[in-house]
Order: structure tokens, then sequence, then C-alpha cells
């Protein structure tokens, strides 16, 4: 019980101490450390993913850091924070209690954690995945271009939905993902010029291009309250032609409403991620098709990246400090060789787990 109060104490005290810490600073702290284990690299770092909450698509993910732990000599570490941002803090400050060698992390709410972040990078290697911290230090970007993938999603929409009232469905808007997301796909819907910087604020009705955007409804990740926003939207919107669901059980969830609902394929779907139901709809033409990420790769290539820097190379960090793995549309015609490819990369990762 002592030691555990003297490492609370001591990571209280060092957070507070990073609080006001320079960006660049803790930049090259890392680098400086990276430049140094060329000399000594651990045989086997140890090595954590840590996601932004609860959901299948980040079980992908886990597959994929579990499946190059395995092929890449590392210990993997994998936490789902179910809590929200609290519990996101408790897993990262835990981890370098730990002393883990190395993290990537999709942020929940990256403003207000700067001190943890600074703490991570402070104690370890701090990188990013699915939803960046661009003002932290981070040495790297892993993940897709949320505002061009929204784009993606909008255009999906907008080929078929020519107008009428649409809502929008995602589970929060804290994160730098979600709002990036939900802007593009915005734009890409009403047919704008694209623009990453502009922001249409979540409380108003935009009316332009013939559609009606009635509104963006958030859920803290409770699927119950995901799955009452839809079912409220619909009763209170009975002429809605278009919905989409910007994270993977929003539009899950649609799916399941729209069928308890008998509107599935009246109301239109433009969704987002891979979940079964939402593929096996778009198999049957009842959803427009869905904009999928690279869940299985971000798994891989954080720990890839991980296991790079542990052995003192810096090469591994792009120019930029960030690495795409793009985003891609799934239609009709692409769903059956899709579903069957990310079934083997699960299936294997689940294998190299359990060996």
């Amino acid at each position: 019980m002592k030691r555990t109060l003297i490492s609370f104490v001591a990571l209280a005290t060092l957070a507070a101490g990073l609080a006001a810490a320079p960006h660049g600073d803790l930049v090259e702290a890392q680098k400086a450390r990276i430049a140094a284990m060329k000399q000594s690299p651990k045989k086997k770092p140890h090595v954590a993913f840590v996601s932004n909450g609860v959901a299948d698509f980040w079980t992908i993910a886990k597959a994929g850091a579990v499946a190059a732990g395995k092929e890449l000599g590392c210990q993997v570490t994998v936490e789902f924070p179910g809590g929200g941002l609290g519990d996101q803090k408790r897993m990262l400050e835990d981890l370098v209690t730990r002393g883990i060698d190395g993290v990537s992390v999709s942020p929940i709410d990256p403003v207000n954690q700067a001190d943890v972040l600074n703490l991570v990078a402070e104690k370890s290697i701090l990188i990013t995945n699915d939803s960046d911290a661009p003002k932290a230090p981070r040495l790297c970007y892993i993940g897709m271009d949320n505002y061009d993938a929204g784009l993606m999603c909008g255009k999906l929409a907008r080929e078929g939905c020519t107008g009428g009232e649409v809502a929008i469905f995602i589970g929060r808007l804290e994160q730098d993902n979600a709002k990036r997301r939900r802007q593009g796909f915005i734009d890409g819907l009403l047919g704008r010029t694209p623009d990453a910087t502009r922001y249409d604020e979540p409380s108003k009705v935009i009316t332009e291009a013939g559609y009606v955007i009635v509104g963006t409804w958030t859920d803290s990740f409770d699927r119950a309250k995901a799955k009452a926003n839809i079912e409220d939207v619909m009763t209170k919107h009975p002429k809605l032609a278009l919905m989409t669901g910007l994270f993977e059980y929003n539009s899950t969830l649609a799916v399941e409403v729209l069928k308890q609902t008998g509107k599935l394929g009246k109301v239109q779907l433009a969704a987002f991620d891979e979940g079964a139901d939402v593929i096996t709809a778009i198999k049957e033409g009842t959803v427009l098709g869905t904009v999928v990420q690279d869940p299985y790769g971000y798994g891989f290539e954080s720990v890839r990246m991980l296991k790079a820097l542990t052995q003192g190379d810096l090469s591994a960090i792009p120019a930029n400090g960030i690495k795409y793995i793009p985003a891609r549309v799934i239609r009709k015609a692409d769903a059956e060789g899709f579903w069957k490819d990310l079934k083997a990369k699960i299936k294997a990762g689940k294998e190299a787990q359990a060996k």
C-alpha cells in the first residue's frame, strides 16, 4: 500500500512539472533516448496499444497489434478504456508506472489530456493512432486523414440521396478524428470545396444544396444512448431521408433500428467502418456503402514502429511525423471480398495471441 501511495505521489509530482514543459523539448528528449538505445537495444521490448473505447473496431486493431508482437518479438499490452477519459488516463499512468517501453494511443480528448500525454513522452515513447494529438509531443501519428475519410462518406451519401433531411450520429466530438470526420462528411454531402479548417457548429441546423442537416447526436460510447438517439430522431423526423453513423457502432446500431422500424433501404445509410451487420446490409443492397479504415493495420504498424524505435531506429519516423493508412469506400461489389480478407486477418491475430 505504501509503495502504491508513493507511486501515485511521484506521478502527480512529475505530471505537475511536465504541464509547462515545451512540446519541442519532450520530442527532442524522446529522440535523444531513442538514439541512445541503438547502443543497447532491448531484446524483447514491452509496448502498449491503447484504444479510445470499446468496439469491434478495436478488437480488429488488437488482432493486428498482437500479430505484430508475435512476428517481431515484442511483449504487447492492449488496453480498452471502457470508462472514458478518466479510465484512459488511469491506464496510461499505470503503463508509465510499470515502465512500458513505448505507447501508441488514440487520445479521447487531447486538449484536456496534455499532462498525461506529456508524462508518457517524458518516461517512455509516445505515438498516436486513429485519432491524433498534433499539439502533444507525439513522435508520429498512424492512421488516416479523417477529414478526407469524412469527405468520402459524404460523397457516398450524396450519390445515393439527392436531398432531404439528414442526421449525423457519432460517439463524441472531443476527439480530433471525430471533429474532422464530421466536417468532412458535411462538406462532401453538400458538394462544398474541401476545406479542413471549416467548422459547422453541431447545434445548428444546416440548410444547403437541397439538404437539411437536422443535427449531430453524440453518446460518449454508451450504446444504449446511441440506439435511443437514432430512435428518437426517427420519431421526431418522420421524413428523414439519410443518416450516417461516423463511429463503427453508430452505423451498426443504425442498421438495427432501421430493420426494426421497417425502414432499412428506405432511409438511406452512408456508414463508417466494418461492422458485420453493416457489411451484410451492403451485400443485400440496403445500405449505400461504408468508408473503412484499417484498424488491423493501425495495431500492426503501431507495434512495428514502437519496436523499431526501441532499437534506436529513428528512421522509422516519417519526416512529417505522419504515417497515413488511407481509407477506402466499400460498396456492394466490394463487400464480399473485403469481408473475407478481414476475417482472415482477425483469425491470424487470434492465433498469434493463443501461441
